[in-house]
């Protein structure tokens, strides 16, 4: 099998995730765009707003999707019945954290304080989050769709039903962050971003299940007639086992962001905007080797499940290679049109000369990203994520998160004219990514030695 080989194979399962997750982060990119030209203290209120969404929402993410290497491997190993009954303990698994994910976006006092939110901007984040407290459940049972149809190369479905999101999101969105007055619809600003992502989330749920009940391809998997079926104490154990250092790996990446985001909010609104203009953009980027890894992750968890385990090696390191490729000519891309860019997002001087010098890092940040994320969905795929769990720890809350502070603060928690502000955090986020693609790299060498028997 050469490296030709298994683009080839990646590529069918990639692109439609692409399309797919790009949709997912138009959501953002709407919000940020139609609320930066809303007003500047809406724009803040979504970068805090949405890192505290974030935080809950993507470590119960990550726990829920341990469904699809435990779907992809009985798939692979055509036992179709088991696979049908693990998505069943992923929907209980889902319903159970939509409870506690709710009750933290609802009292979302801990994300204000670290923030040292103004009290204008505190009751903004307040109704934009109360509105993504009632779109939590239907994302989290979105996430059990998209990870079992992925796991059972099927990622044309959940392309569709995201970018039909989408296409209600944006209308949507416009209306209630501006208002209609000729229909009586008040302008809601950020808290109008919040109730269009709840219609959206639902109206892909409902739509899903729907699909899944008319659609011939799933009868194998005996996912309809009795009913969602009982939840059974060993097959939830077993997705917690796997779920819970994914979700945990998959939180602290991202609030490595998300908590920079609330930090840098202490030093004022334009840098926050500025910040949150950057990180939409490398987050749009970040989108290709997340396509990527998620095609390589199915392959391989198929592969380990038909037993071709020289197979599943082999696709894991050419996916790697490959999608260092393709996000090494993206970030140089992004470097060079930088300017170009971020004037698409603003036309605020002020938060375009914010956002700029933090994409310095983007084509290194970049690459470094794309290492760190494909290797770890190629780990999940043999079940294994305590050990990249741990390595995140250190890299990227040590590293970027710890050292950004120490060279944006001083340990009062000022910030001397002297220091790096932002652009501190982003050097340090980027020292850590590189710090956690290094050290996944090497643990996935051995790991995956031919000799090596990894651990399920």
């Amino acid at each position: 099998m050469t490296f030709t080989d298994s683009v080839r194979r990646i590529v069918p399962l990639a692109w439609p995730v692409f399309i797919g997750q790009v949709a997912v982060l138009a959501f953002s990119t709407i919000d940020t765009v139609l609320v930066a030209r809303h007003s500047q203290a809406d724009l803040a209120a979504l970068a805090v707003g949405a890192a505290a969404y974030i935080t809950v929402f993507i470590g119960f993410m990550g726990i829920v999707l341990a469904v699809s290497p435990m779907v992809g491997q009985l798939y692979g190993a055509q036992r179709l019945e088991a696979a049908g009954d693990e998505a069943h303990q992923a929907v209980w698994l889902a319903l159970g954290l939509s409870v506690l994910g709710s009750t933290l976006l609802l009292f979302p006092y801990p994300f204000l304080w670290l923030a040292k939110a103004t009290p204008e901007v505190a009751g903004r984040v307040q109704g934009y989050l109360t509105a993504l407290a009632l779109s939590l459940p239907a994302s989290l049972l979105f996430t059990v769709y998209r990870g079992f149809n992925t796991a059972v190369s099927r990622p044309k479905a959940v392309m569709a039903l995201q970018l039909g999101g989408l296409a209600l999101k944006l209308p949507l969105t416009a209306a209630l962050v501006f208002g209609v007055p000729a229909l009586g619809v008040p302008e809601l600003g950020v808290t109008g971003c919040g109730i269009a992502t709840a219609c959206a989330m639902w109206g892909q749920v409902l739509i899903a299940w729907w699909v899944m009940r008319r659609d011939s391809f799933y009868a194998p998997f005996k996912l309809f007639g009795r009913g969602l079926h009982a939840p059974h104490r060993a097959a939830l154990k077993g997705l917690l086992k796997l779920g819970v250092p994914m979700g945990a790996g998959i939180l602290i990446e991202v609030t490595g962001f998300s908590t920079m985001a609330l930090l840098i909010s202490r030093i004022g609104t334009v840098p926050v905007a500025g910040h949150q203009v950057a990180t939409n953009i490398v987050s749009l980027m970040f989108m290709l080797p997340l396509a990527l890894a998620n095609a390589s992750s199915t392959l391989v968890a198929q592969r380990i499940g038909a037993g071709d385990l020289p197979d599943a090696r082999r696709i894991g390191w050419h996916s790697l290679a490959f999608g260092v490729a393709l996000s090494a000519a993206l970030g140089a891309a992004v470097f060079v049109a930088r300017d170009g860019v971020v004037g698409l997002y603003t036309a605020n001087p002020a938060i375009a000369g914010a956002a700029l010098p933090l994409l310095t890092w983007v084509v290194l940040f970049h690459i470094a990203d794309a290492i760190q994320t494909i290797t770890a969905f190629v780990l999940r795929a043999w079940r294994i994520a305590t050990v990249p769990m741990v390595i995140y720890a250190g890299a990227l809350w040590g590293v970027g998160l710890g050292g950004g502070y120490v060279v944006a603060f001083n340990l009062s928690g000022a910030t001397p004219a002297a220091l790096l502000g932002a652009r501190g955090f982003w050097a340090a986020s980027t020292t850590g990514l590189v710090v956690a693609s290094i050290a996944l790299t090497l643990f996935m060498l051995l790991v995956l030695r031919p000799q090596a028997r990894p651990a399920a």
